[in-house]
């Protein structure tokens, strides 16, 4: 016999029962049963502890749908459904507790049955995931948060293992023109040929000091042409500051002109609708005649296009796209594949005709 740490007095070999009070000692997972044919159920100390419940509350599986919250209630199967189809699935939905805490949990039931095959109990298990939830959320806001700042001001932010840069990310890609296996085997092919002596020599020194540092390249652009840009690398170390990595942020080169905004992401321009050219023509306070004339197109295309007439593929769905686009206004992409428009800087004066 062995006295544990809360007092409880347990054999010298574990049990299994032994193991599960371990795993949730950490109030992070819980159990429960439920027997069909006497109607018992049986809930562990740790469902308790993470349900928010006094284990004097009678168990019951509708008691347990209850704490789940409105919007995911419909996503577990119902005490009906479990008793009659045999069916316990595995499911992520968000509590709220008595408290109105709220914790995001996996639920996984195994359904056991008689020789009939007809369903005579269930068992289920819960796992509190909500750190691993905000986490991947918190990942996908900065995703997304990166992707706007690339498509919108041309910047661009990712991490090197070491330098000379090879990785960088897809959208800079985008905007070079370029294939990963291409920096792969040049990393200076983005930039503009005449200039990679001089950044072949001055980057791998400077990255030797192991101190933040820029250079300021010529940058070659898909669409053509090419533009000034400033690569910032910042120096990350890992506690023992026997590890490093680098942040690179690249960004237009001040008081000059960036890169040209070229066409939209094709994944944004085929989700523009006709009513999203109309949102934008009011936001500049444009009429049909000034987008007409900003963009160099007739007044009735114009029209069929914000009427949805002339297609998705129409020729002259660019031109309005680019005067839009040329007098502030910004087309996104956000979760769900939702188009949202808003307008950049101050609007450009619509064109006055004759």
């Amino acid at each position: 016999m062995t006295a544990s740490m809360d007092g409880i007095v347990r054999q010298a070999d574990p049990t299994s029962q032994d193991f599960m009070h371990l795993i949730e000692a950490f109030g992070l997972t819980g159990a429960w049963r439920w027997d069909f044919g006497t109607g018992r159920q049986v809930w562990s100390s740790g469902l308790y502890r993470l349900l928010g419940l006094p284990e004097s509350e009678t168990a019951s599986y509708e008691r347990l749908l209850r704490l789940v919250h409105p919007a995911d209630r419909d996503v577990l199967e119902d005490a009906a459904q479990i008793v009659q189809t045999g069916i316990c699935g595995s499911h992520t939905v968000r509590l709220i507790r008595p408290d109105g805490t709220s914790r995001t949990v996996v639920s996984r039931g195994e359904v056991f049955f008689n020789a009939e095959g007809r369903p005579v109990a269930v068992t289920g298990v819960l796992l509190d995931v909500t750190d691993r939830e905000r986490l991947a959320e918190l990942h996908r806001l900065e995703q997304q948060r990166r992707a706007s700042l690339a498509q919108q001001a041309q910047v661009f932010i990712y991490t090197e293992a070491s330098l000379p840069p090879t990785g960088y990310g897809p959208d800079f890609l985008a905007l070079v023109g370029l294939g990963r296996e291409d920096v792969r085997a040049n990393w200076l092919s983005p930039i503009v040929p005449e200039e990679w002596p001089r950044w072949g020599e001055e980057l791998p020194r400077l990255a030797a000091a192991g101190r933040p540092f820029s250079i300021e390249p010529t940058l070659r652009l898909a669409a053509g042409g090419r533009a000034p840009f400033r690569m910032t690398m910042v120096p990350l170390r890992d506690e023992a500051a026997d590890q490093m990595s680098w942040t690179v942020v690249i960004t237009p080169r001040e008081g000059e002109t960036a890169a040209p905004c070229g066409s939209l992401p094709r994944q944004v321009e085929q989700a523009i609708e006709g009513c999203h050219l109309r949102a934008a023509r009011g936001f500049l306070d444009w009429t049909l005649s000034d987008l007409a004339r900003a963009s160099g197109l007739s007044l009735s295309t114009v029209r069929r296009l914000e009427e949805e007439t002339e297609g998705p593929t129409s020729r002259s769905r660019p031109h309005v796209l680019a005067a839009l686009r040329k007098a502030g206004i910004v087309f996104t992409l956000v979760e769900g594949g939702t188009v949202a428009v808003a307008l950049s800087g101050e609007a450009e004066t619509p064109p006055v005709g004759p």
